[in-house]
């Protein structure tokens, strides 16, 4: 039925087309995993990257940090110059993934919590990024998922119908505001498993 026709499909980047994490960086920063761990849950926290996904420049956040950790000052100034490091390459998958939903003439789109500083690197490295019908980024907009506003954006400036379209993210909170803003949501585990969504929701894509 025309009403249950779904025209586009929006995919977050981190987590569900691509593989970040900063750990995959900073084993090779240090000797050791508690040296990692040490690192990441108290100088360089997720806490503290979320400023860079709401806008934030690294180029003020990192002078900060390392003047309160200077005898870490090369490890955190790695957080920048290295930034394309924490990304292993893509989620299992979901290349051929994204490639196939291409194929059956479905748009898609990327709607994604980033810095606004790394959005050209990313693509450059990662040429799916690039096939996108548009994309937003949380870091351009200065608003973050799950803020209703950037769903909003997102709609209108594609002119997308929130009820035929597929929003996809590893988050849970990002996926229940998408739900109430009426966007056909699902929560990425697997590729496997967002392919079944995506089939029961008439996407002609394999399972």
């Amino acid at each position: 039925m025309a009403e249950n026709r779904i025209d586009a499909v929006v995919f977050d980047l981190g987590g569900v087309v691509l593989d970040w994490n900063p750990r995959h960086l900073y084993r090779q920063v240090f000797d050791d995993h508690e040296e990692v761990e040490h690192f990441l849950t108290t100088v360089c926290t997720l806490e503290w990257h979320a400023q860079h996904d709401a806008g934030v420049s690294m180029a003020e956040t990192i002078p900060s940090l390392v003047a309160e950790h200077p005898h870490l000052a090369g490890q955190i100034a790695a957080w920048r110059v290295r930034y394309l490091d924490m990304v292993s390459g893509y989620v299992d998958g979901m290349e051929e993934l994204v490639d196939e939903v291409r194929a059956t003439g479905i748009a898609t789109y990327a709607l994604t919590n980033m810095p606004a500083e790394v959005v050209a690197e990313l693509i450059e490295a990662f040429p799916i990024v690039s096939g996108f019908e548009g994309m937003i980024v949380s870091g351009e907009e200065l608003v973050m998922k799950p803020d209703p506003e950037i769903y909003r954006r997102l709609a209108s400036r594609f002119g997308l119908d929130p009820a035929r379209t597929v929003f996809v993210d590893d988050v849970a909170a990002n996926v229940d505001a998408a739900w109430t803003l009426g966007f056909r949501a699902v929560r990425f585990e697997s590729a496997l498993g967002l392919r079944r969504a995506l089939a029961r929701w008439g996407v002609a894509v394999s399972t």
